[in-house]
């Protein structure tokens, strides 16, 4: 894995990579409040053939804080990473929960610079349940101080709660959470991220720029994610058809067994699902010429 950083708009933007820089770039978009290092049990099985790389948007992880944050900012800081870390051509682009939301802004901004836009469970017409957190709650409003790593590690909580069988996996990315101070360990996220946003924050006021997504778009959903329902995969898949590249045909897939949080729970599913995605976009062979009868 490599690391590394470039200054966006004033802000340093870190970021890791798998794989070649002479493959095509596939580049990953982490939710509210997490970090680049959620995608580590996710990214090598896809670095065979494809430079991946995720990045820790502003105000998340180890990239710079700012004194506001916007969508449109954080989309212009996943070009500025595809460019420093990326590998060959358009960046394919995956986003989770409000990473979704942000690579859907992306899609309607800049999708003739993308190769295609996938969204995981980043249900537009309902509340992301760490923006949610963070307007309501006081975990994300609020962060607390502890006195060691693993006392801060054991107030690591998913939002919205879920099983997951991967404990190691929480744990890991729990820790990648936290920061040491002087006062203790607290976490790495900005909690202004979620009470000085700038454009929309209601998931139903993203509705409009999906329906302007001019890349290729795929929609990959938890099966059990409880976020996500048939009203709302209905009226995305909706949006979806009055976008300008819909001719094209727009995959929407549920992940089986898996919940919100779907990187963590059911990882290797999720890698199918990204590689099924990419074979339908990229077919290999020619389809068989037709028949004349009669």
């Amino acid at each position: 894995m490599e690391q590394g950083e470039v200054e966006v708009d004033g802000a340093s933007v870190a970021w890791l990579a798998w794989g070649a820089r002479n493959h095509p770039t596939l580049l990953l978009v982490h939710g509210g409040a997490a970090h680049a290092r959620w995608w580590t049990a996710i990214a090598p099985s896809l670095a065979c053939d494809h430079r991946v790389v995720a990045l820790d948007l502003s105000g998340h992880g180890d990239s710079a804080h700012r004194e506001v944050y916007a969508a449109e900012q954080w989309a212009e800081e996943i070009l500025a990473v595809a460019a420093d870390a990326g590998g060959t051509g358009r960046p394919l682009v995956v986003g989770h929960s409000m990473g979704g939301f942000v690579t859907i802004v992306l899609a309607a901004t800049h999708g003739p610079r993308l190769a295609g836009a996938v969204v995981l469970d980043a249900p537009v017409r309902r509340p992301d349940p760490e923006s949610e957190e963070g307007r309501g709650g006081r975990m994300f409003r609020a962060p607390k101080t502890y006195p060691d790593l693993d006392t801060a590690v054991e107030h690591f909580h998913l939002v919205p709660p879920q099983p997951c069988e991967n404990a190691w996996l929480v744990d890991h990315v729990g820790r990648q959470s936290l920061r040491e101070t002087e006062q203790g360990w607290t976490w790495k996220f900005d909690p202004r991220v979620f009470t000085a946003r700038m454009g929309p924050s209601m998931p139903s006021q993203f509705g409009p720029q999906l329906a302007r997504a001019g890349c290729r778009m795929a929609i990959v959903n938890g099966e059990r994610s409880a976020i996500v329902d048939a009203d709302v995969r209905a009226h995305m898949s909706e949006l979806l058809s009055q976008a300008p590249a819909a001719a094209a045909g727009v995959p929407v897939l549920d992940v089986p067994f898996a919940h919100h949080h779907l990187l963590l729970d059911q990882p290797l599913a999720v890698v199918t699902a990204i590689r099924g995605v990419i074979a339908a976009w990229e077919p290999v062979g020619r389809a068989p010429a037709e028949v004349a009868t009669g």
